[in-house]
């Protein structure tokens, strides 16, 4: 791993620009989950203790290069003062000024940087904008690392650069889990569709020991195999696909495992009637809504003698009762496991964090990643422009 932190930078006396992600939600004017500015206060408070001035600049939206007023980040600015106990100052488009002006511990945020079309075009001119505010520059947003912006690529190599604290725990948790992991290794994914996760189940199946596949791409594969899953959820034009994987995997020597027992109901509805069968026994009028109680026994045997988990996806329809069962109790063997030190779990993109959180595990993994597109492009084996940048 090439790239710098902030103990091998000079920050004293120096000006310093931190990519961020604060794409927070909001609600009639209000912050509704201010996370994503709380994982930022480290850097923050490191760089000041060095003796730098910190400016932050990030995206807010997509305003697709036009100033849209709702998607200021002057809305914004007041959390980031508030969770960071700090005076932050807001800064319009005319950033220059306000540089100037900037003291002491006091933080100054950039307007959102996706008001200047030059920003998603990886402009250089909006990039040499951006660094002569600063003597140093950061990426703390390795959320936004898979997109070669002015921001995140071209700027980085037009000052000294560094990763931020968010963006090095990042990359040491997913070099763990996937560059050089203690074996063996072991890779949940899950969701709707096999269709939207297939380089990452082609990258994983030559860099894991077992792959476990649920929710509705399970599905797929088990159709695949010539059994019937009645009116579930299923890209049947896949299944050629799904057995090119399952060839691949067999030639890795990656056990792929799928359900060995399923939970089928007849609707989709909290607390619907619904009966634990075997794969192949799935009525014709009915739905597979979640792995059973087999198979998460099966999968906690696994995770017991694994070292690394890379986890991508819930096992069922985990959003309604009693359909998030193998997602409760999977998530609750690999943080018991976690927490006792005996596994390395990492686990990233949205449905996954929510499933972990609802399953109330998500404190005992090792590392949650928060980023959505840049943790599964990691998965998936593709070069991050933000992250090469700073190799450079």
């Amino acid at each position: 791993m090439a790239w710098k932190t902030l103990d091998e930078m000079d920050l004293a006396g120096k000006r310093v620009l931190v990519r961020v992600d604060i794409n927070v939600p909001m609600e009639n004017g209000e912050v509704t989950d201010a996370t994503r500015i709380e994982r930022i206060a480290q850097t923050v408070y490191d760089i000041q203790d060095a003796g730098g001035t910190v400016i932050l600049m990030a995206h807010f939206g997509r305003p697709k290069g036009k100033v849209v007023p709702e998607m200021s980040l002057e809305h914004v600015a007041p959390t980031v003062a508030d969770v960071l106990g700090l005076p932050v100052t807001w800064a319009n488009s005319d950033y220059r000024d306000a540089v100037k002006e900037i003291e002491g511990n006091e933080v100054l945020l950039l307007e959102n940087l996706r008001f200047n079309p030059g920003e998603e075009a990886n402009d250089p001119e909006f990039a040499k904008r951006l660094a002569s505010l600063c003597d140093v520059y950061v990426n703390d947003a390795f959320s936004a690392a898979h997109r070669a912006h002015a921001s995140t690529e071209a700027i980085a190599k037009l000052r000294p650069a560094c990763a931020g604290r968010l963006m090095a725990a990042e990359l040491s948790a997913l070099e763990a889990a996937l560059g050089t992991p203690e074996r063996p290794v072991v890779a949940v994914v899950g969701g709707a569709k096999v269709s939207t996760k297939l380089d990452l189940l082609g990258n994983l199946v030559g860099k894991v020991d077992h792959l476990v596949i649920g929710g509705g791409m399970a599905n797929t594969f088990l159709a695949a195999q010539g059994i019937d899953v009645g009116k579930s959820l299923c890209e049947h034009d896949l299944a050629d696909t799904a057995r090119d994987i399952l060839s691949k995997a067999d030639v890795a020597g990656c056990e792929i495992i799928l359900p060995r027992d399923i939970v089928v109901a007849r609707e989709f509805a909290a607390n619907a009637a619904n009966e634990t069968v075997a794969p192949d026994a799935c009525p014709s009028d009915a739905m597979i809504l979640d792995a059973g109680p087999e198979t998460v026994a099966y999968i906690g045997s696994v995770l017991e003698n694994a070292k690394t988990l890379v986890w991508n996806g819930p096992l069922g329809a985990f959003e309604i009762e009693p359909f998030d069962a193998a997602t409760n109790a999977a998530a609750k063997k690999a943080a018991s496991l976690s927490k006792a030190g005996k596994l390395i779990s990492v686990a990233g993109g949205g449905d996954t964090v929510a499933a972990l959180n609802q399953a109330g595990a998500a404190d005992d993994f090792t590392y949650i990643s928060t980023a959505g597109g840049a943790f599964l492009e990691w998965m998936e084996g593709k070069i991050l422009p933000g992250v090469a940048a700073l190799s450079q």
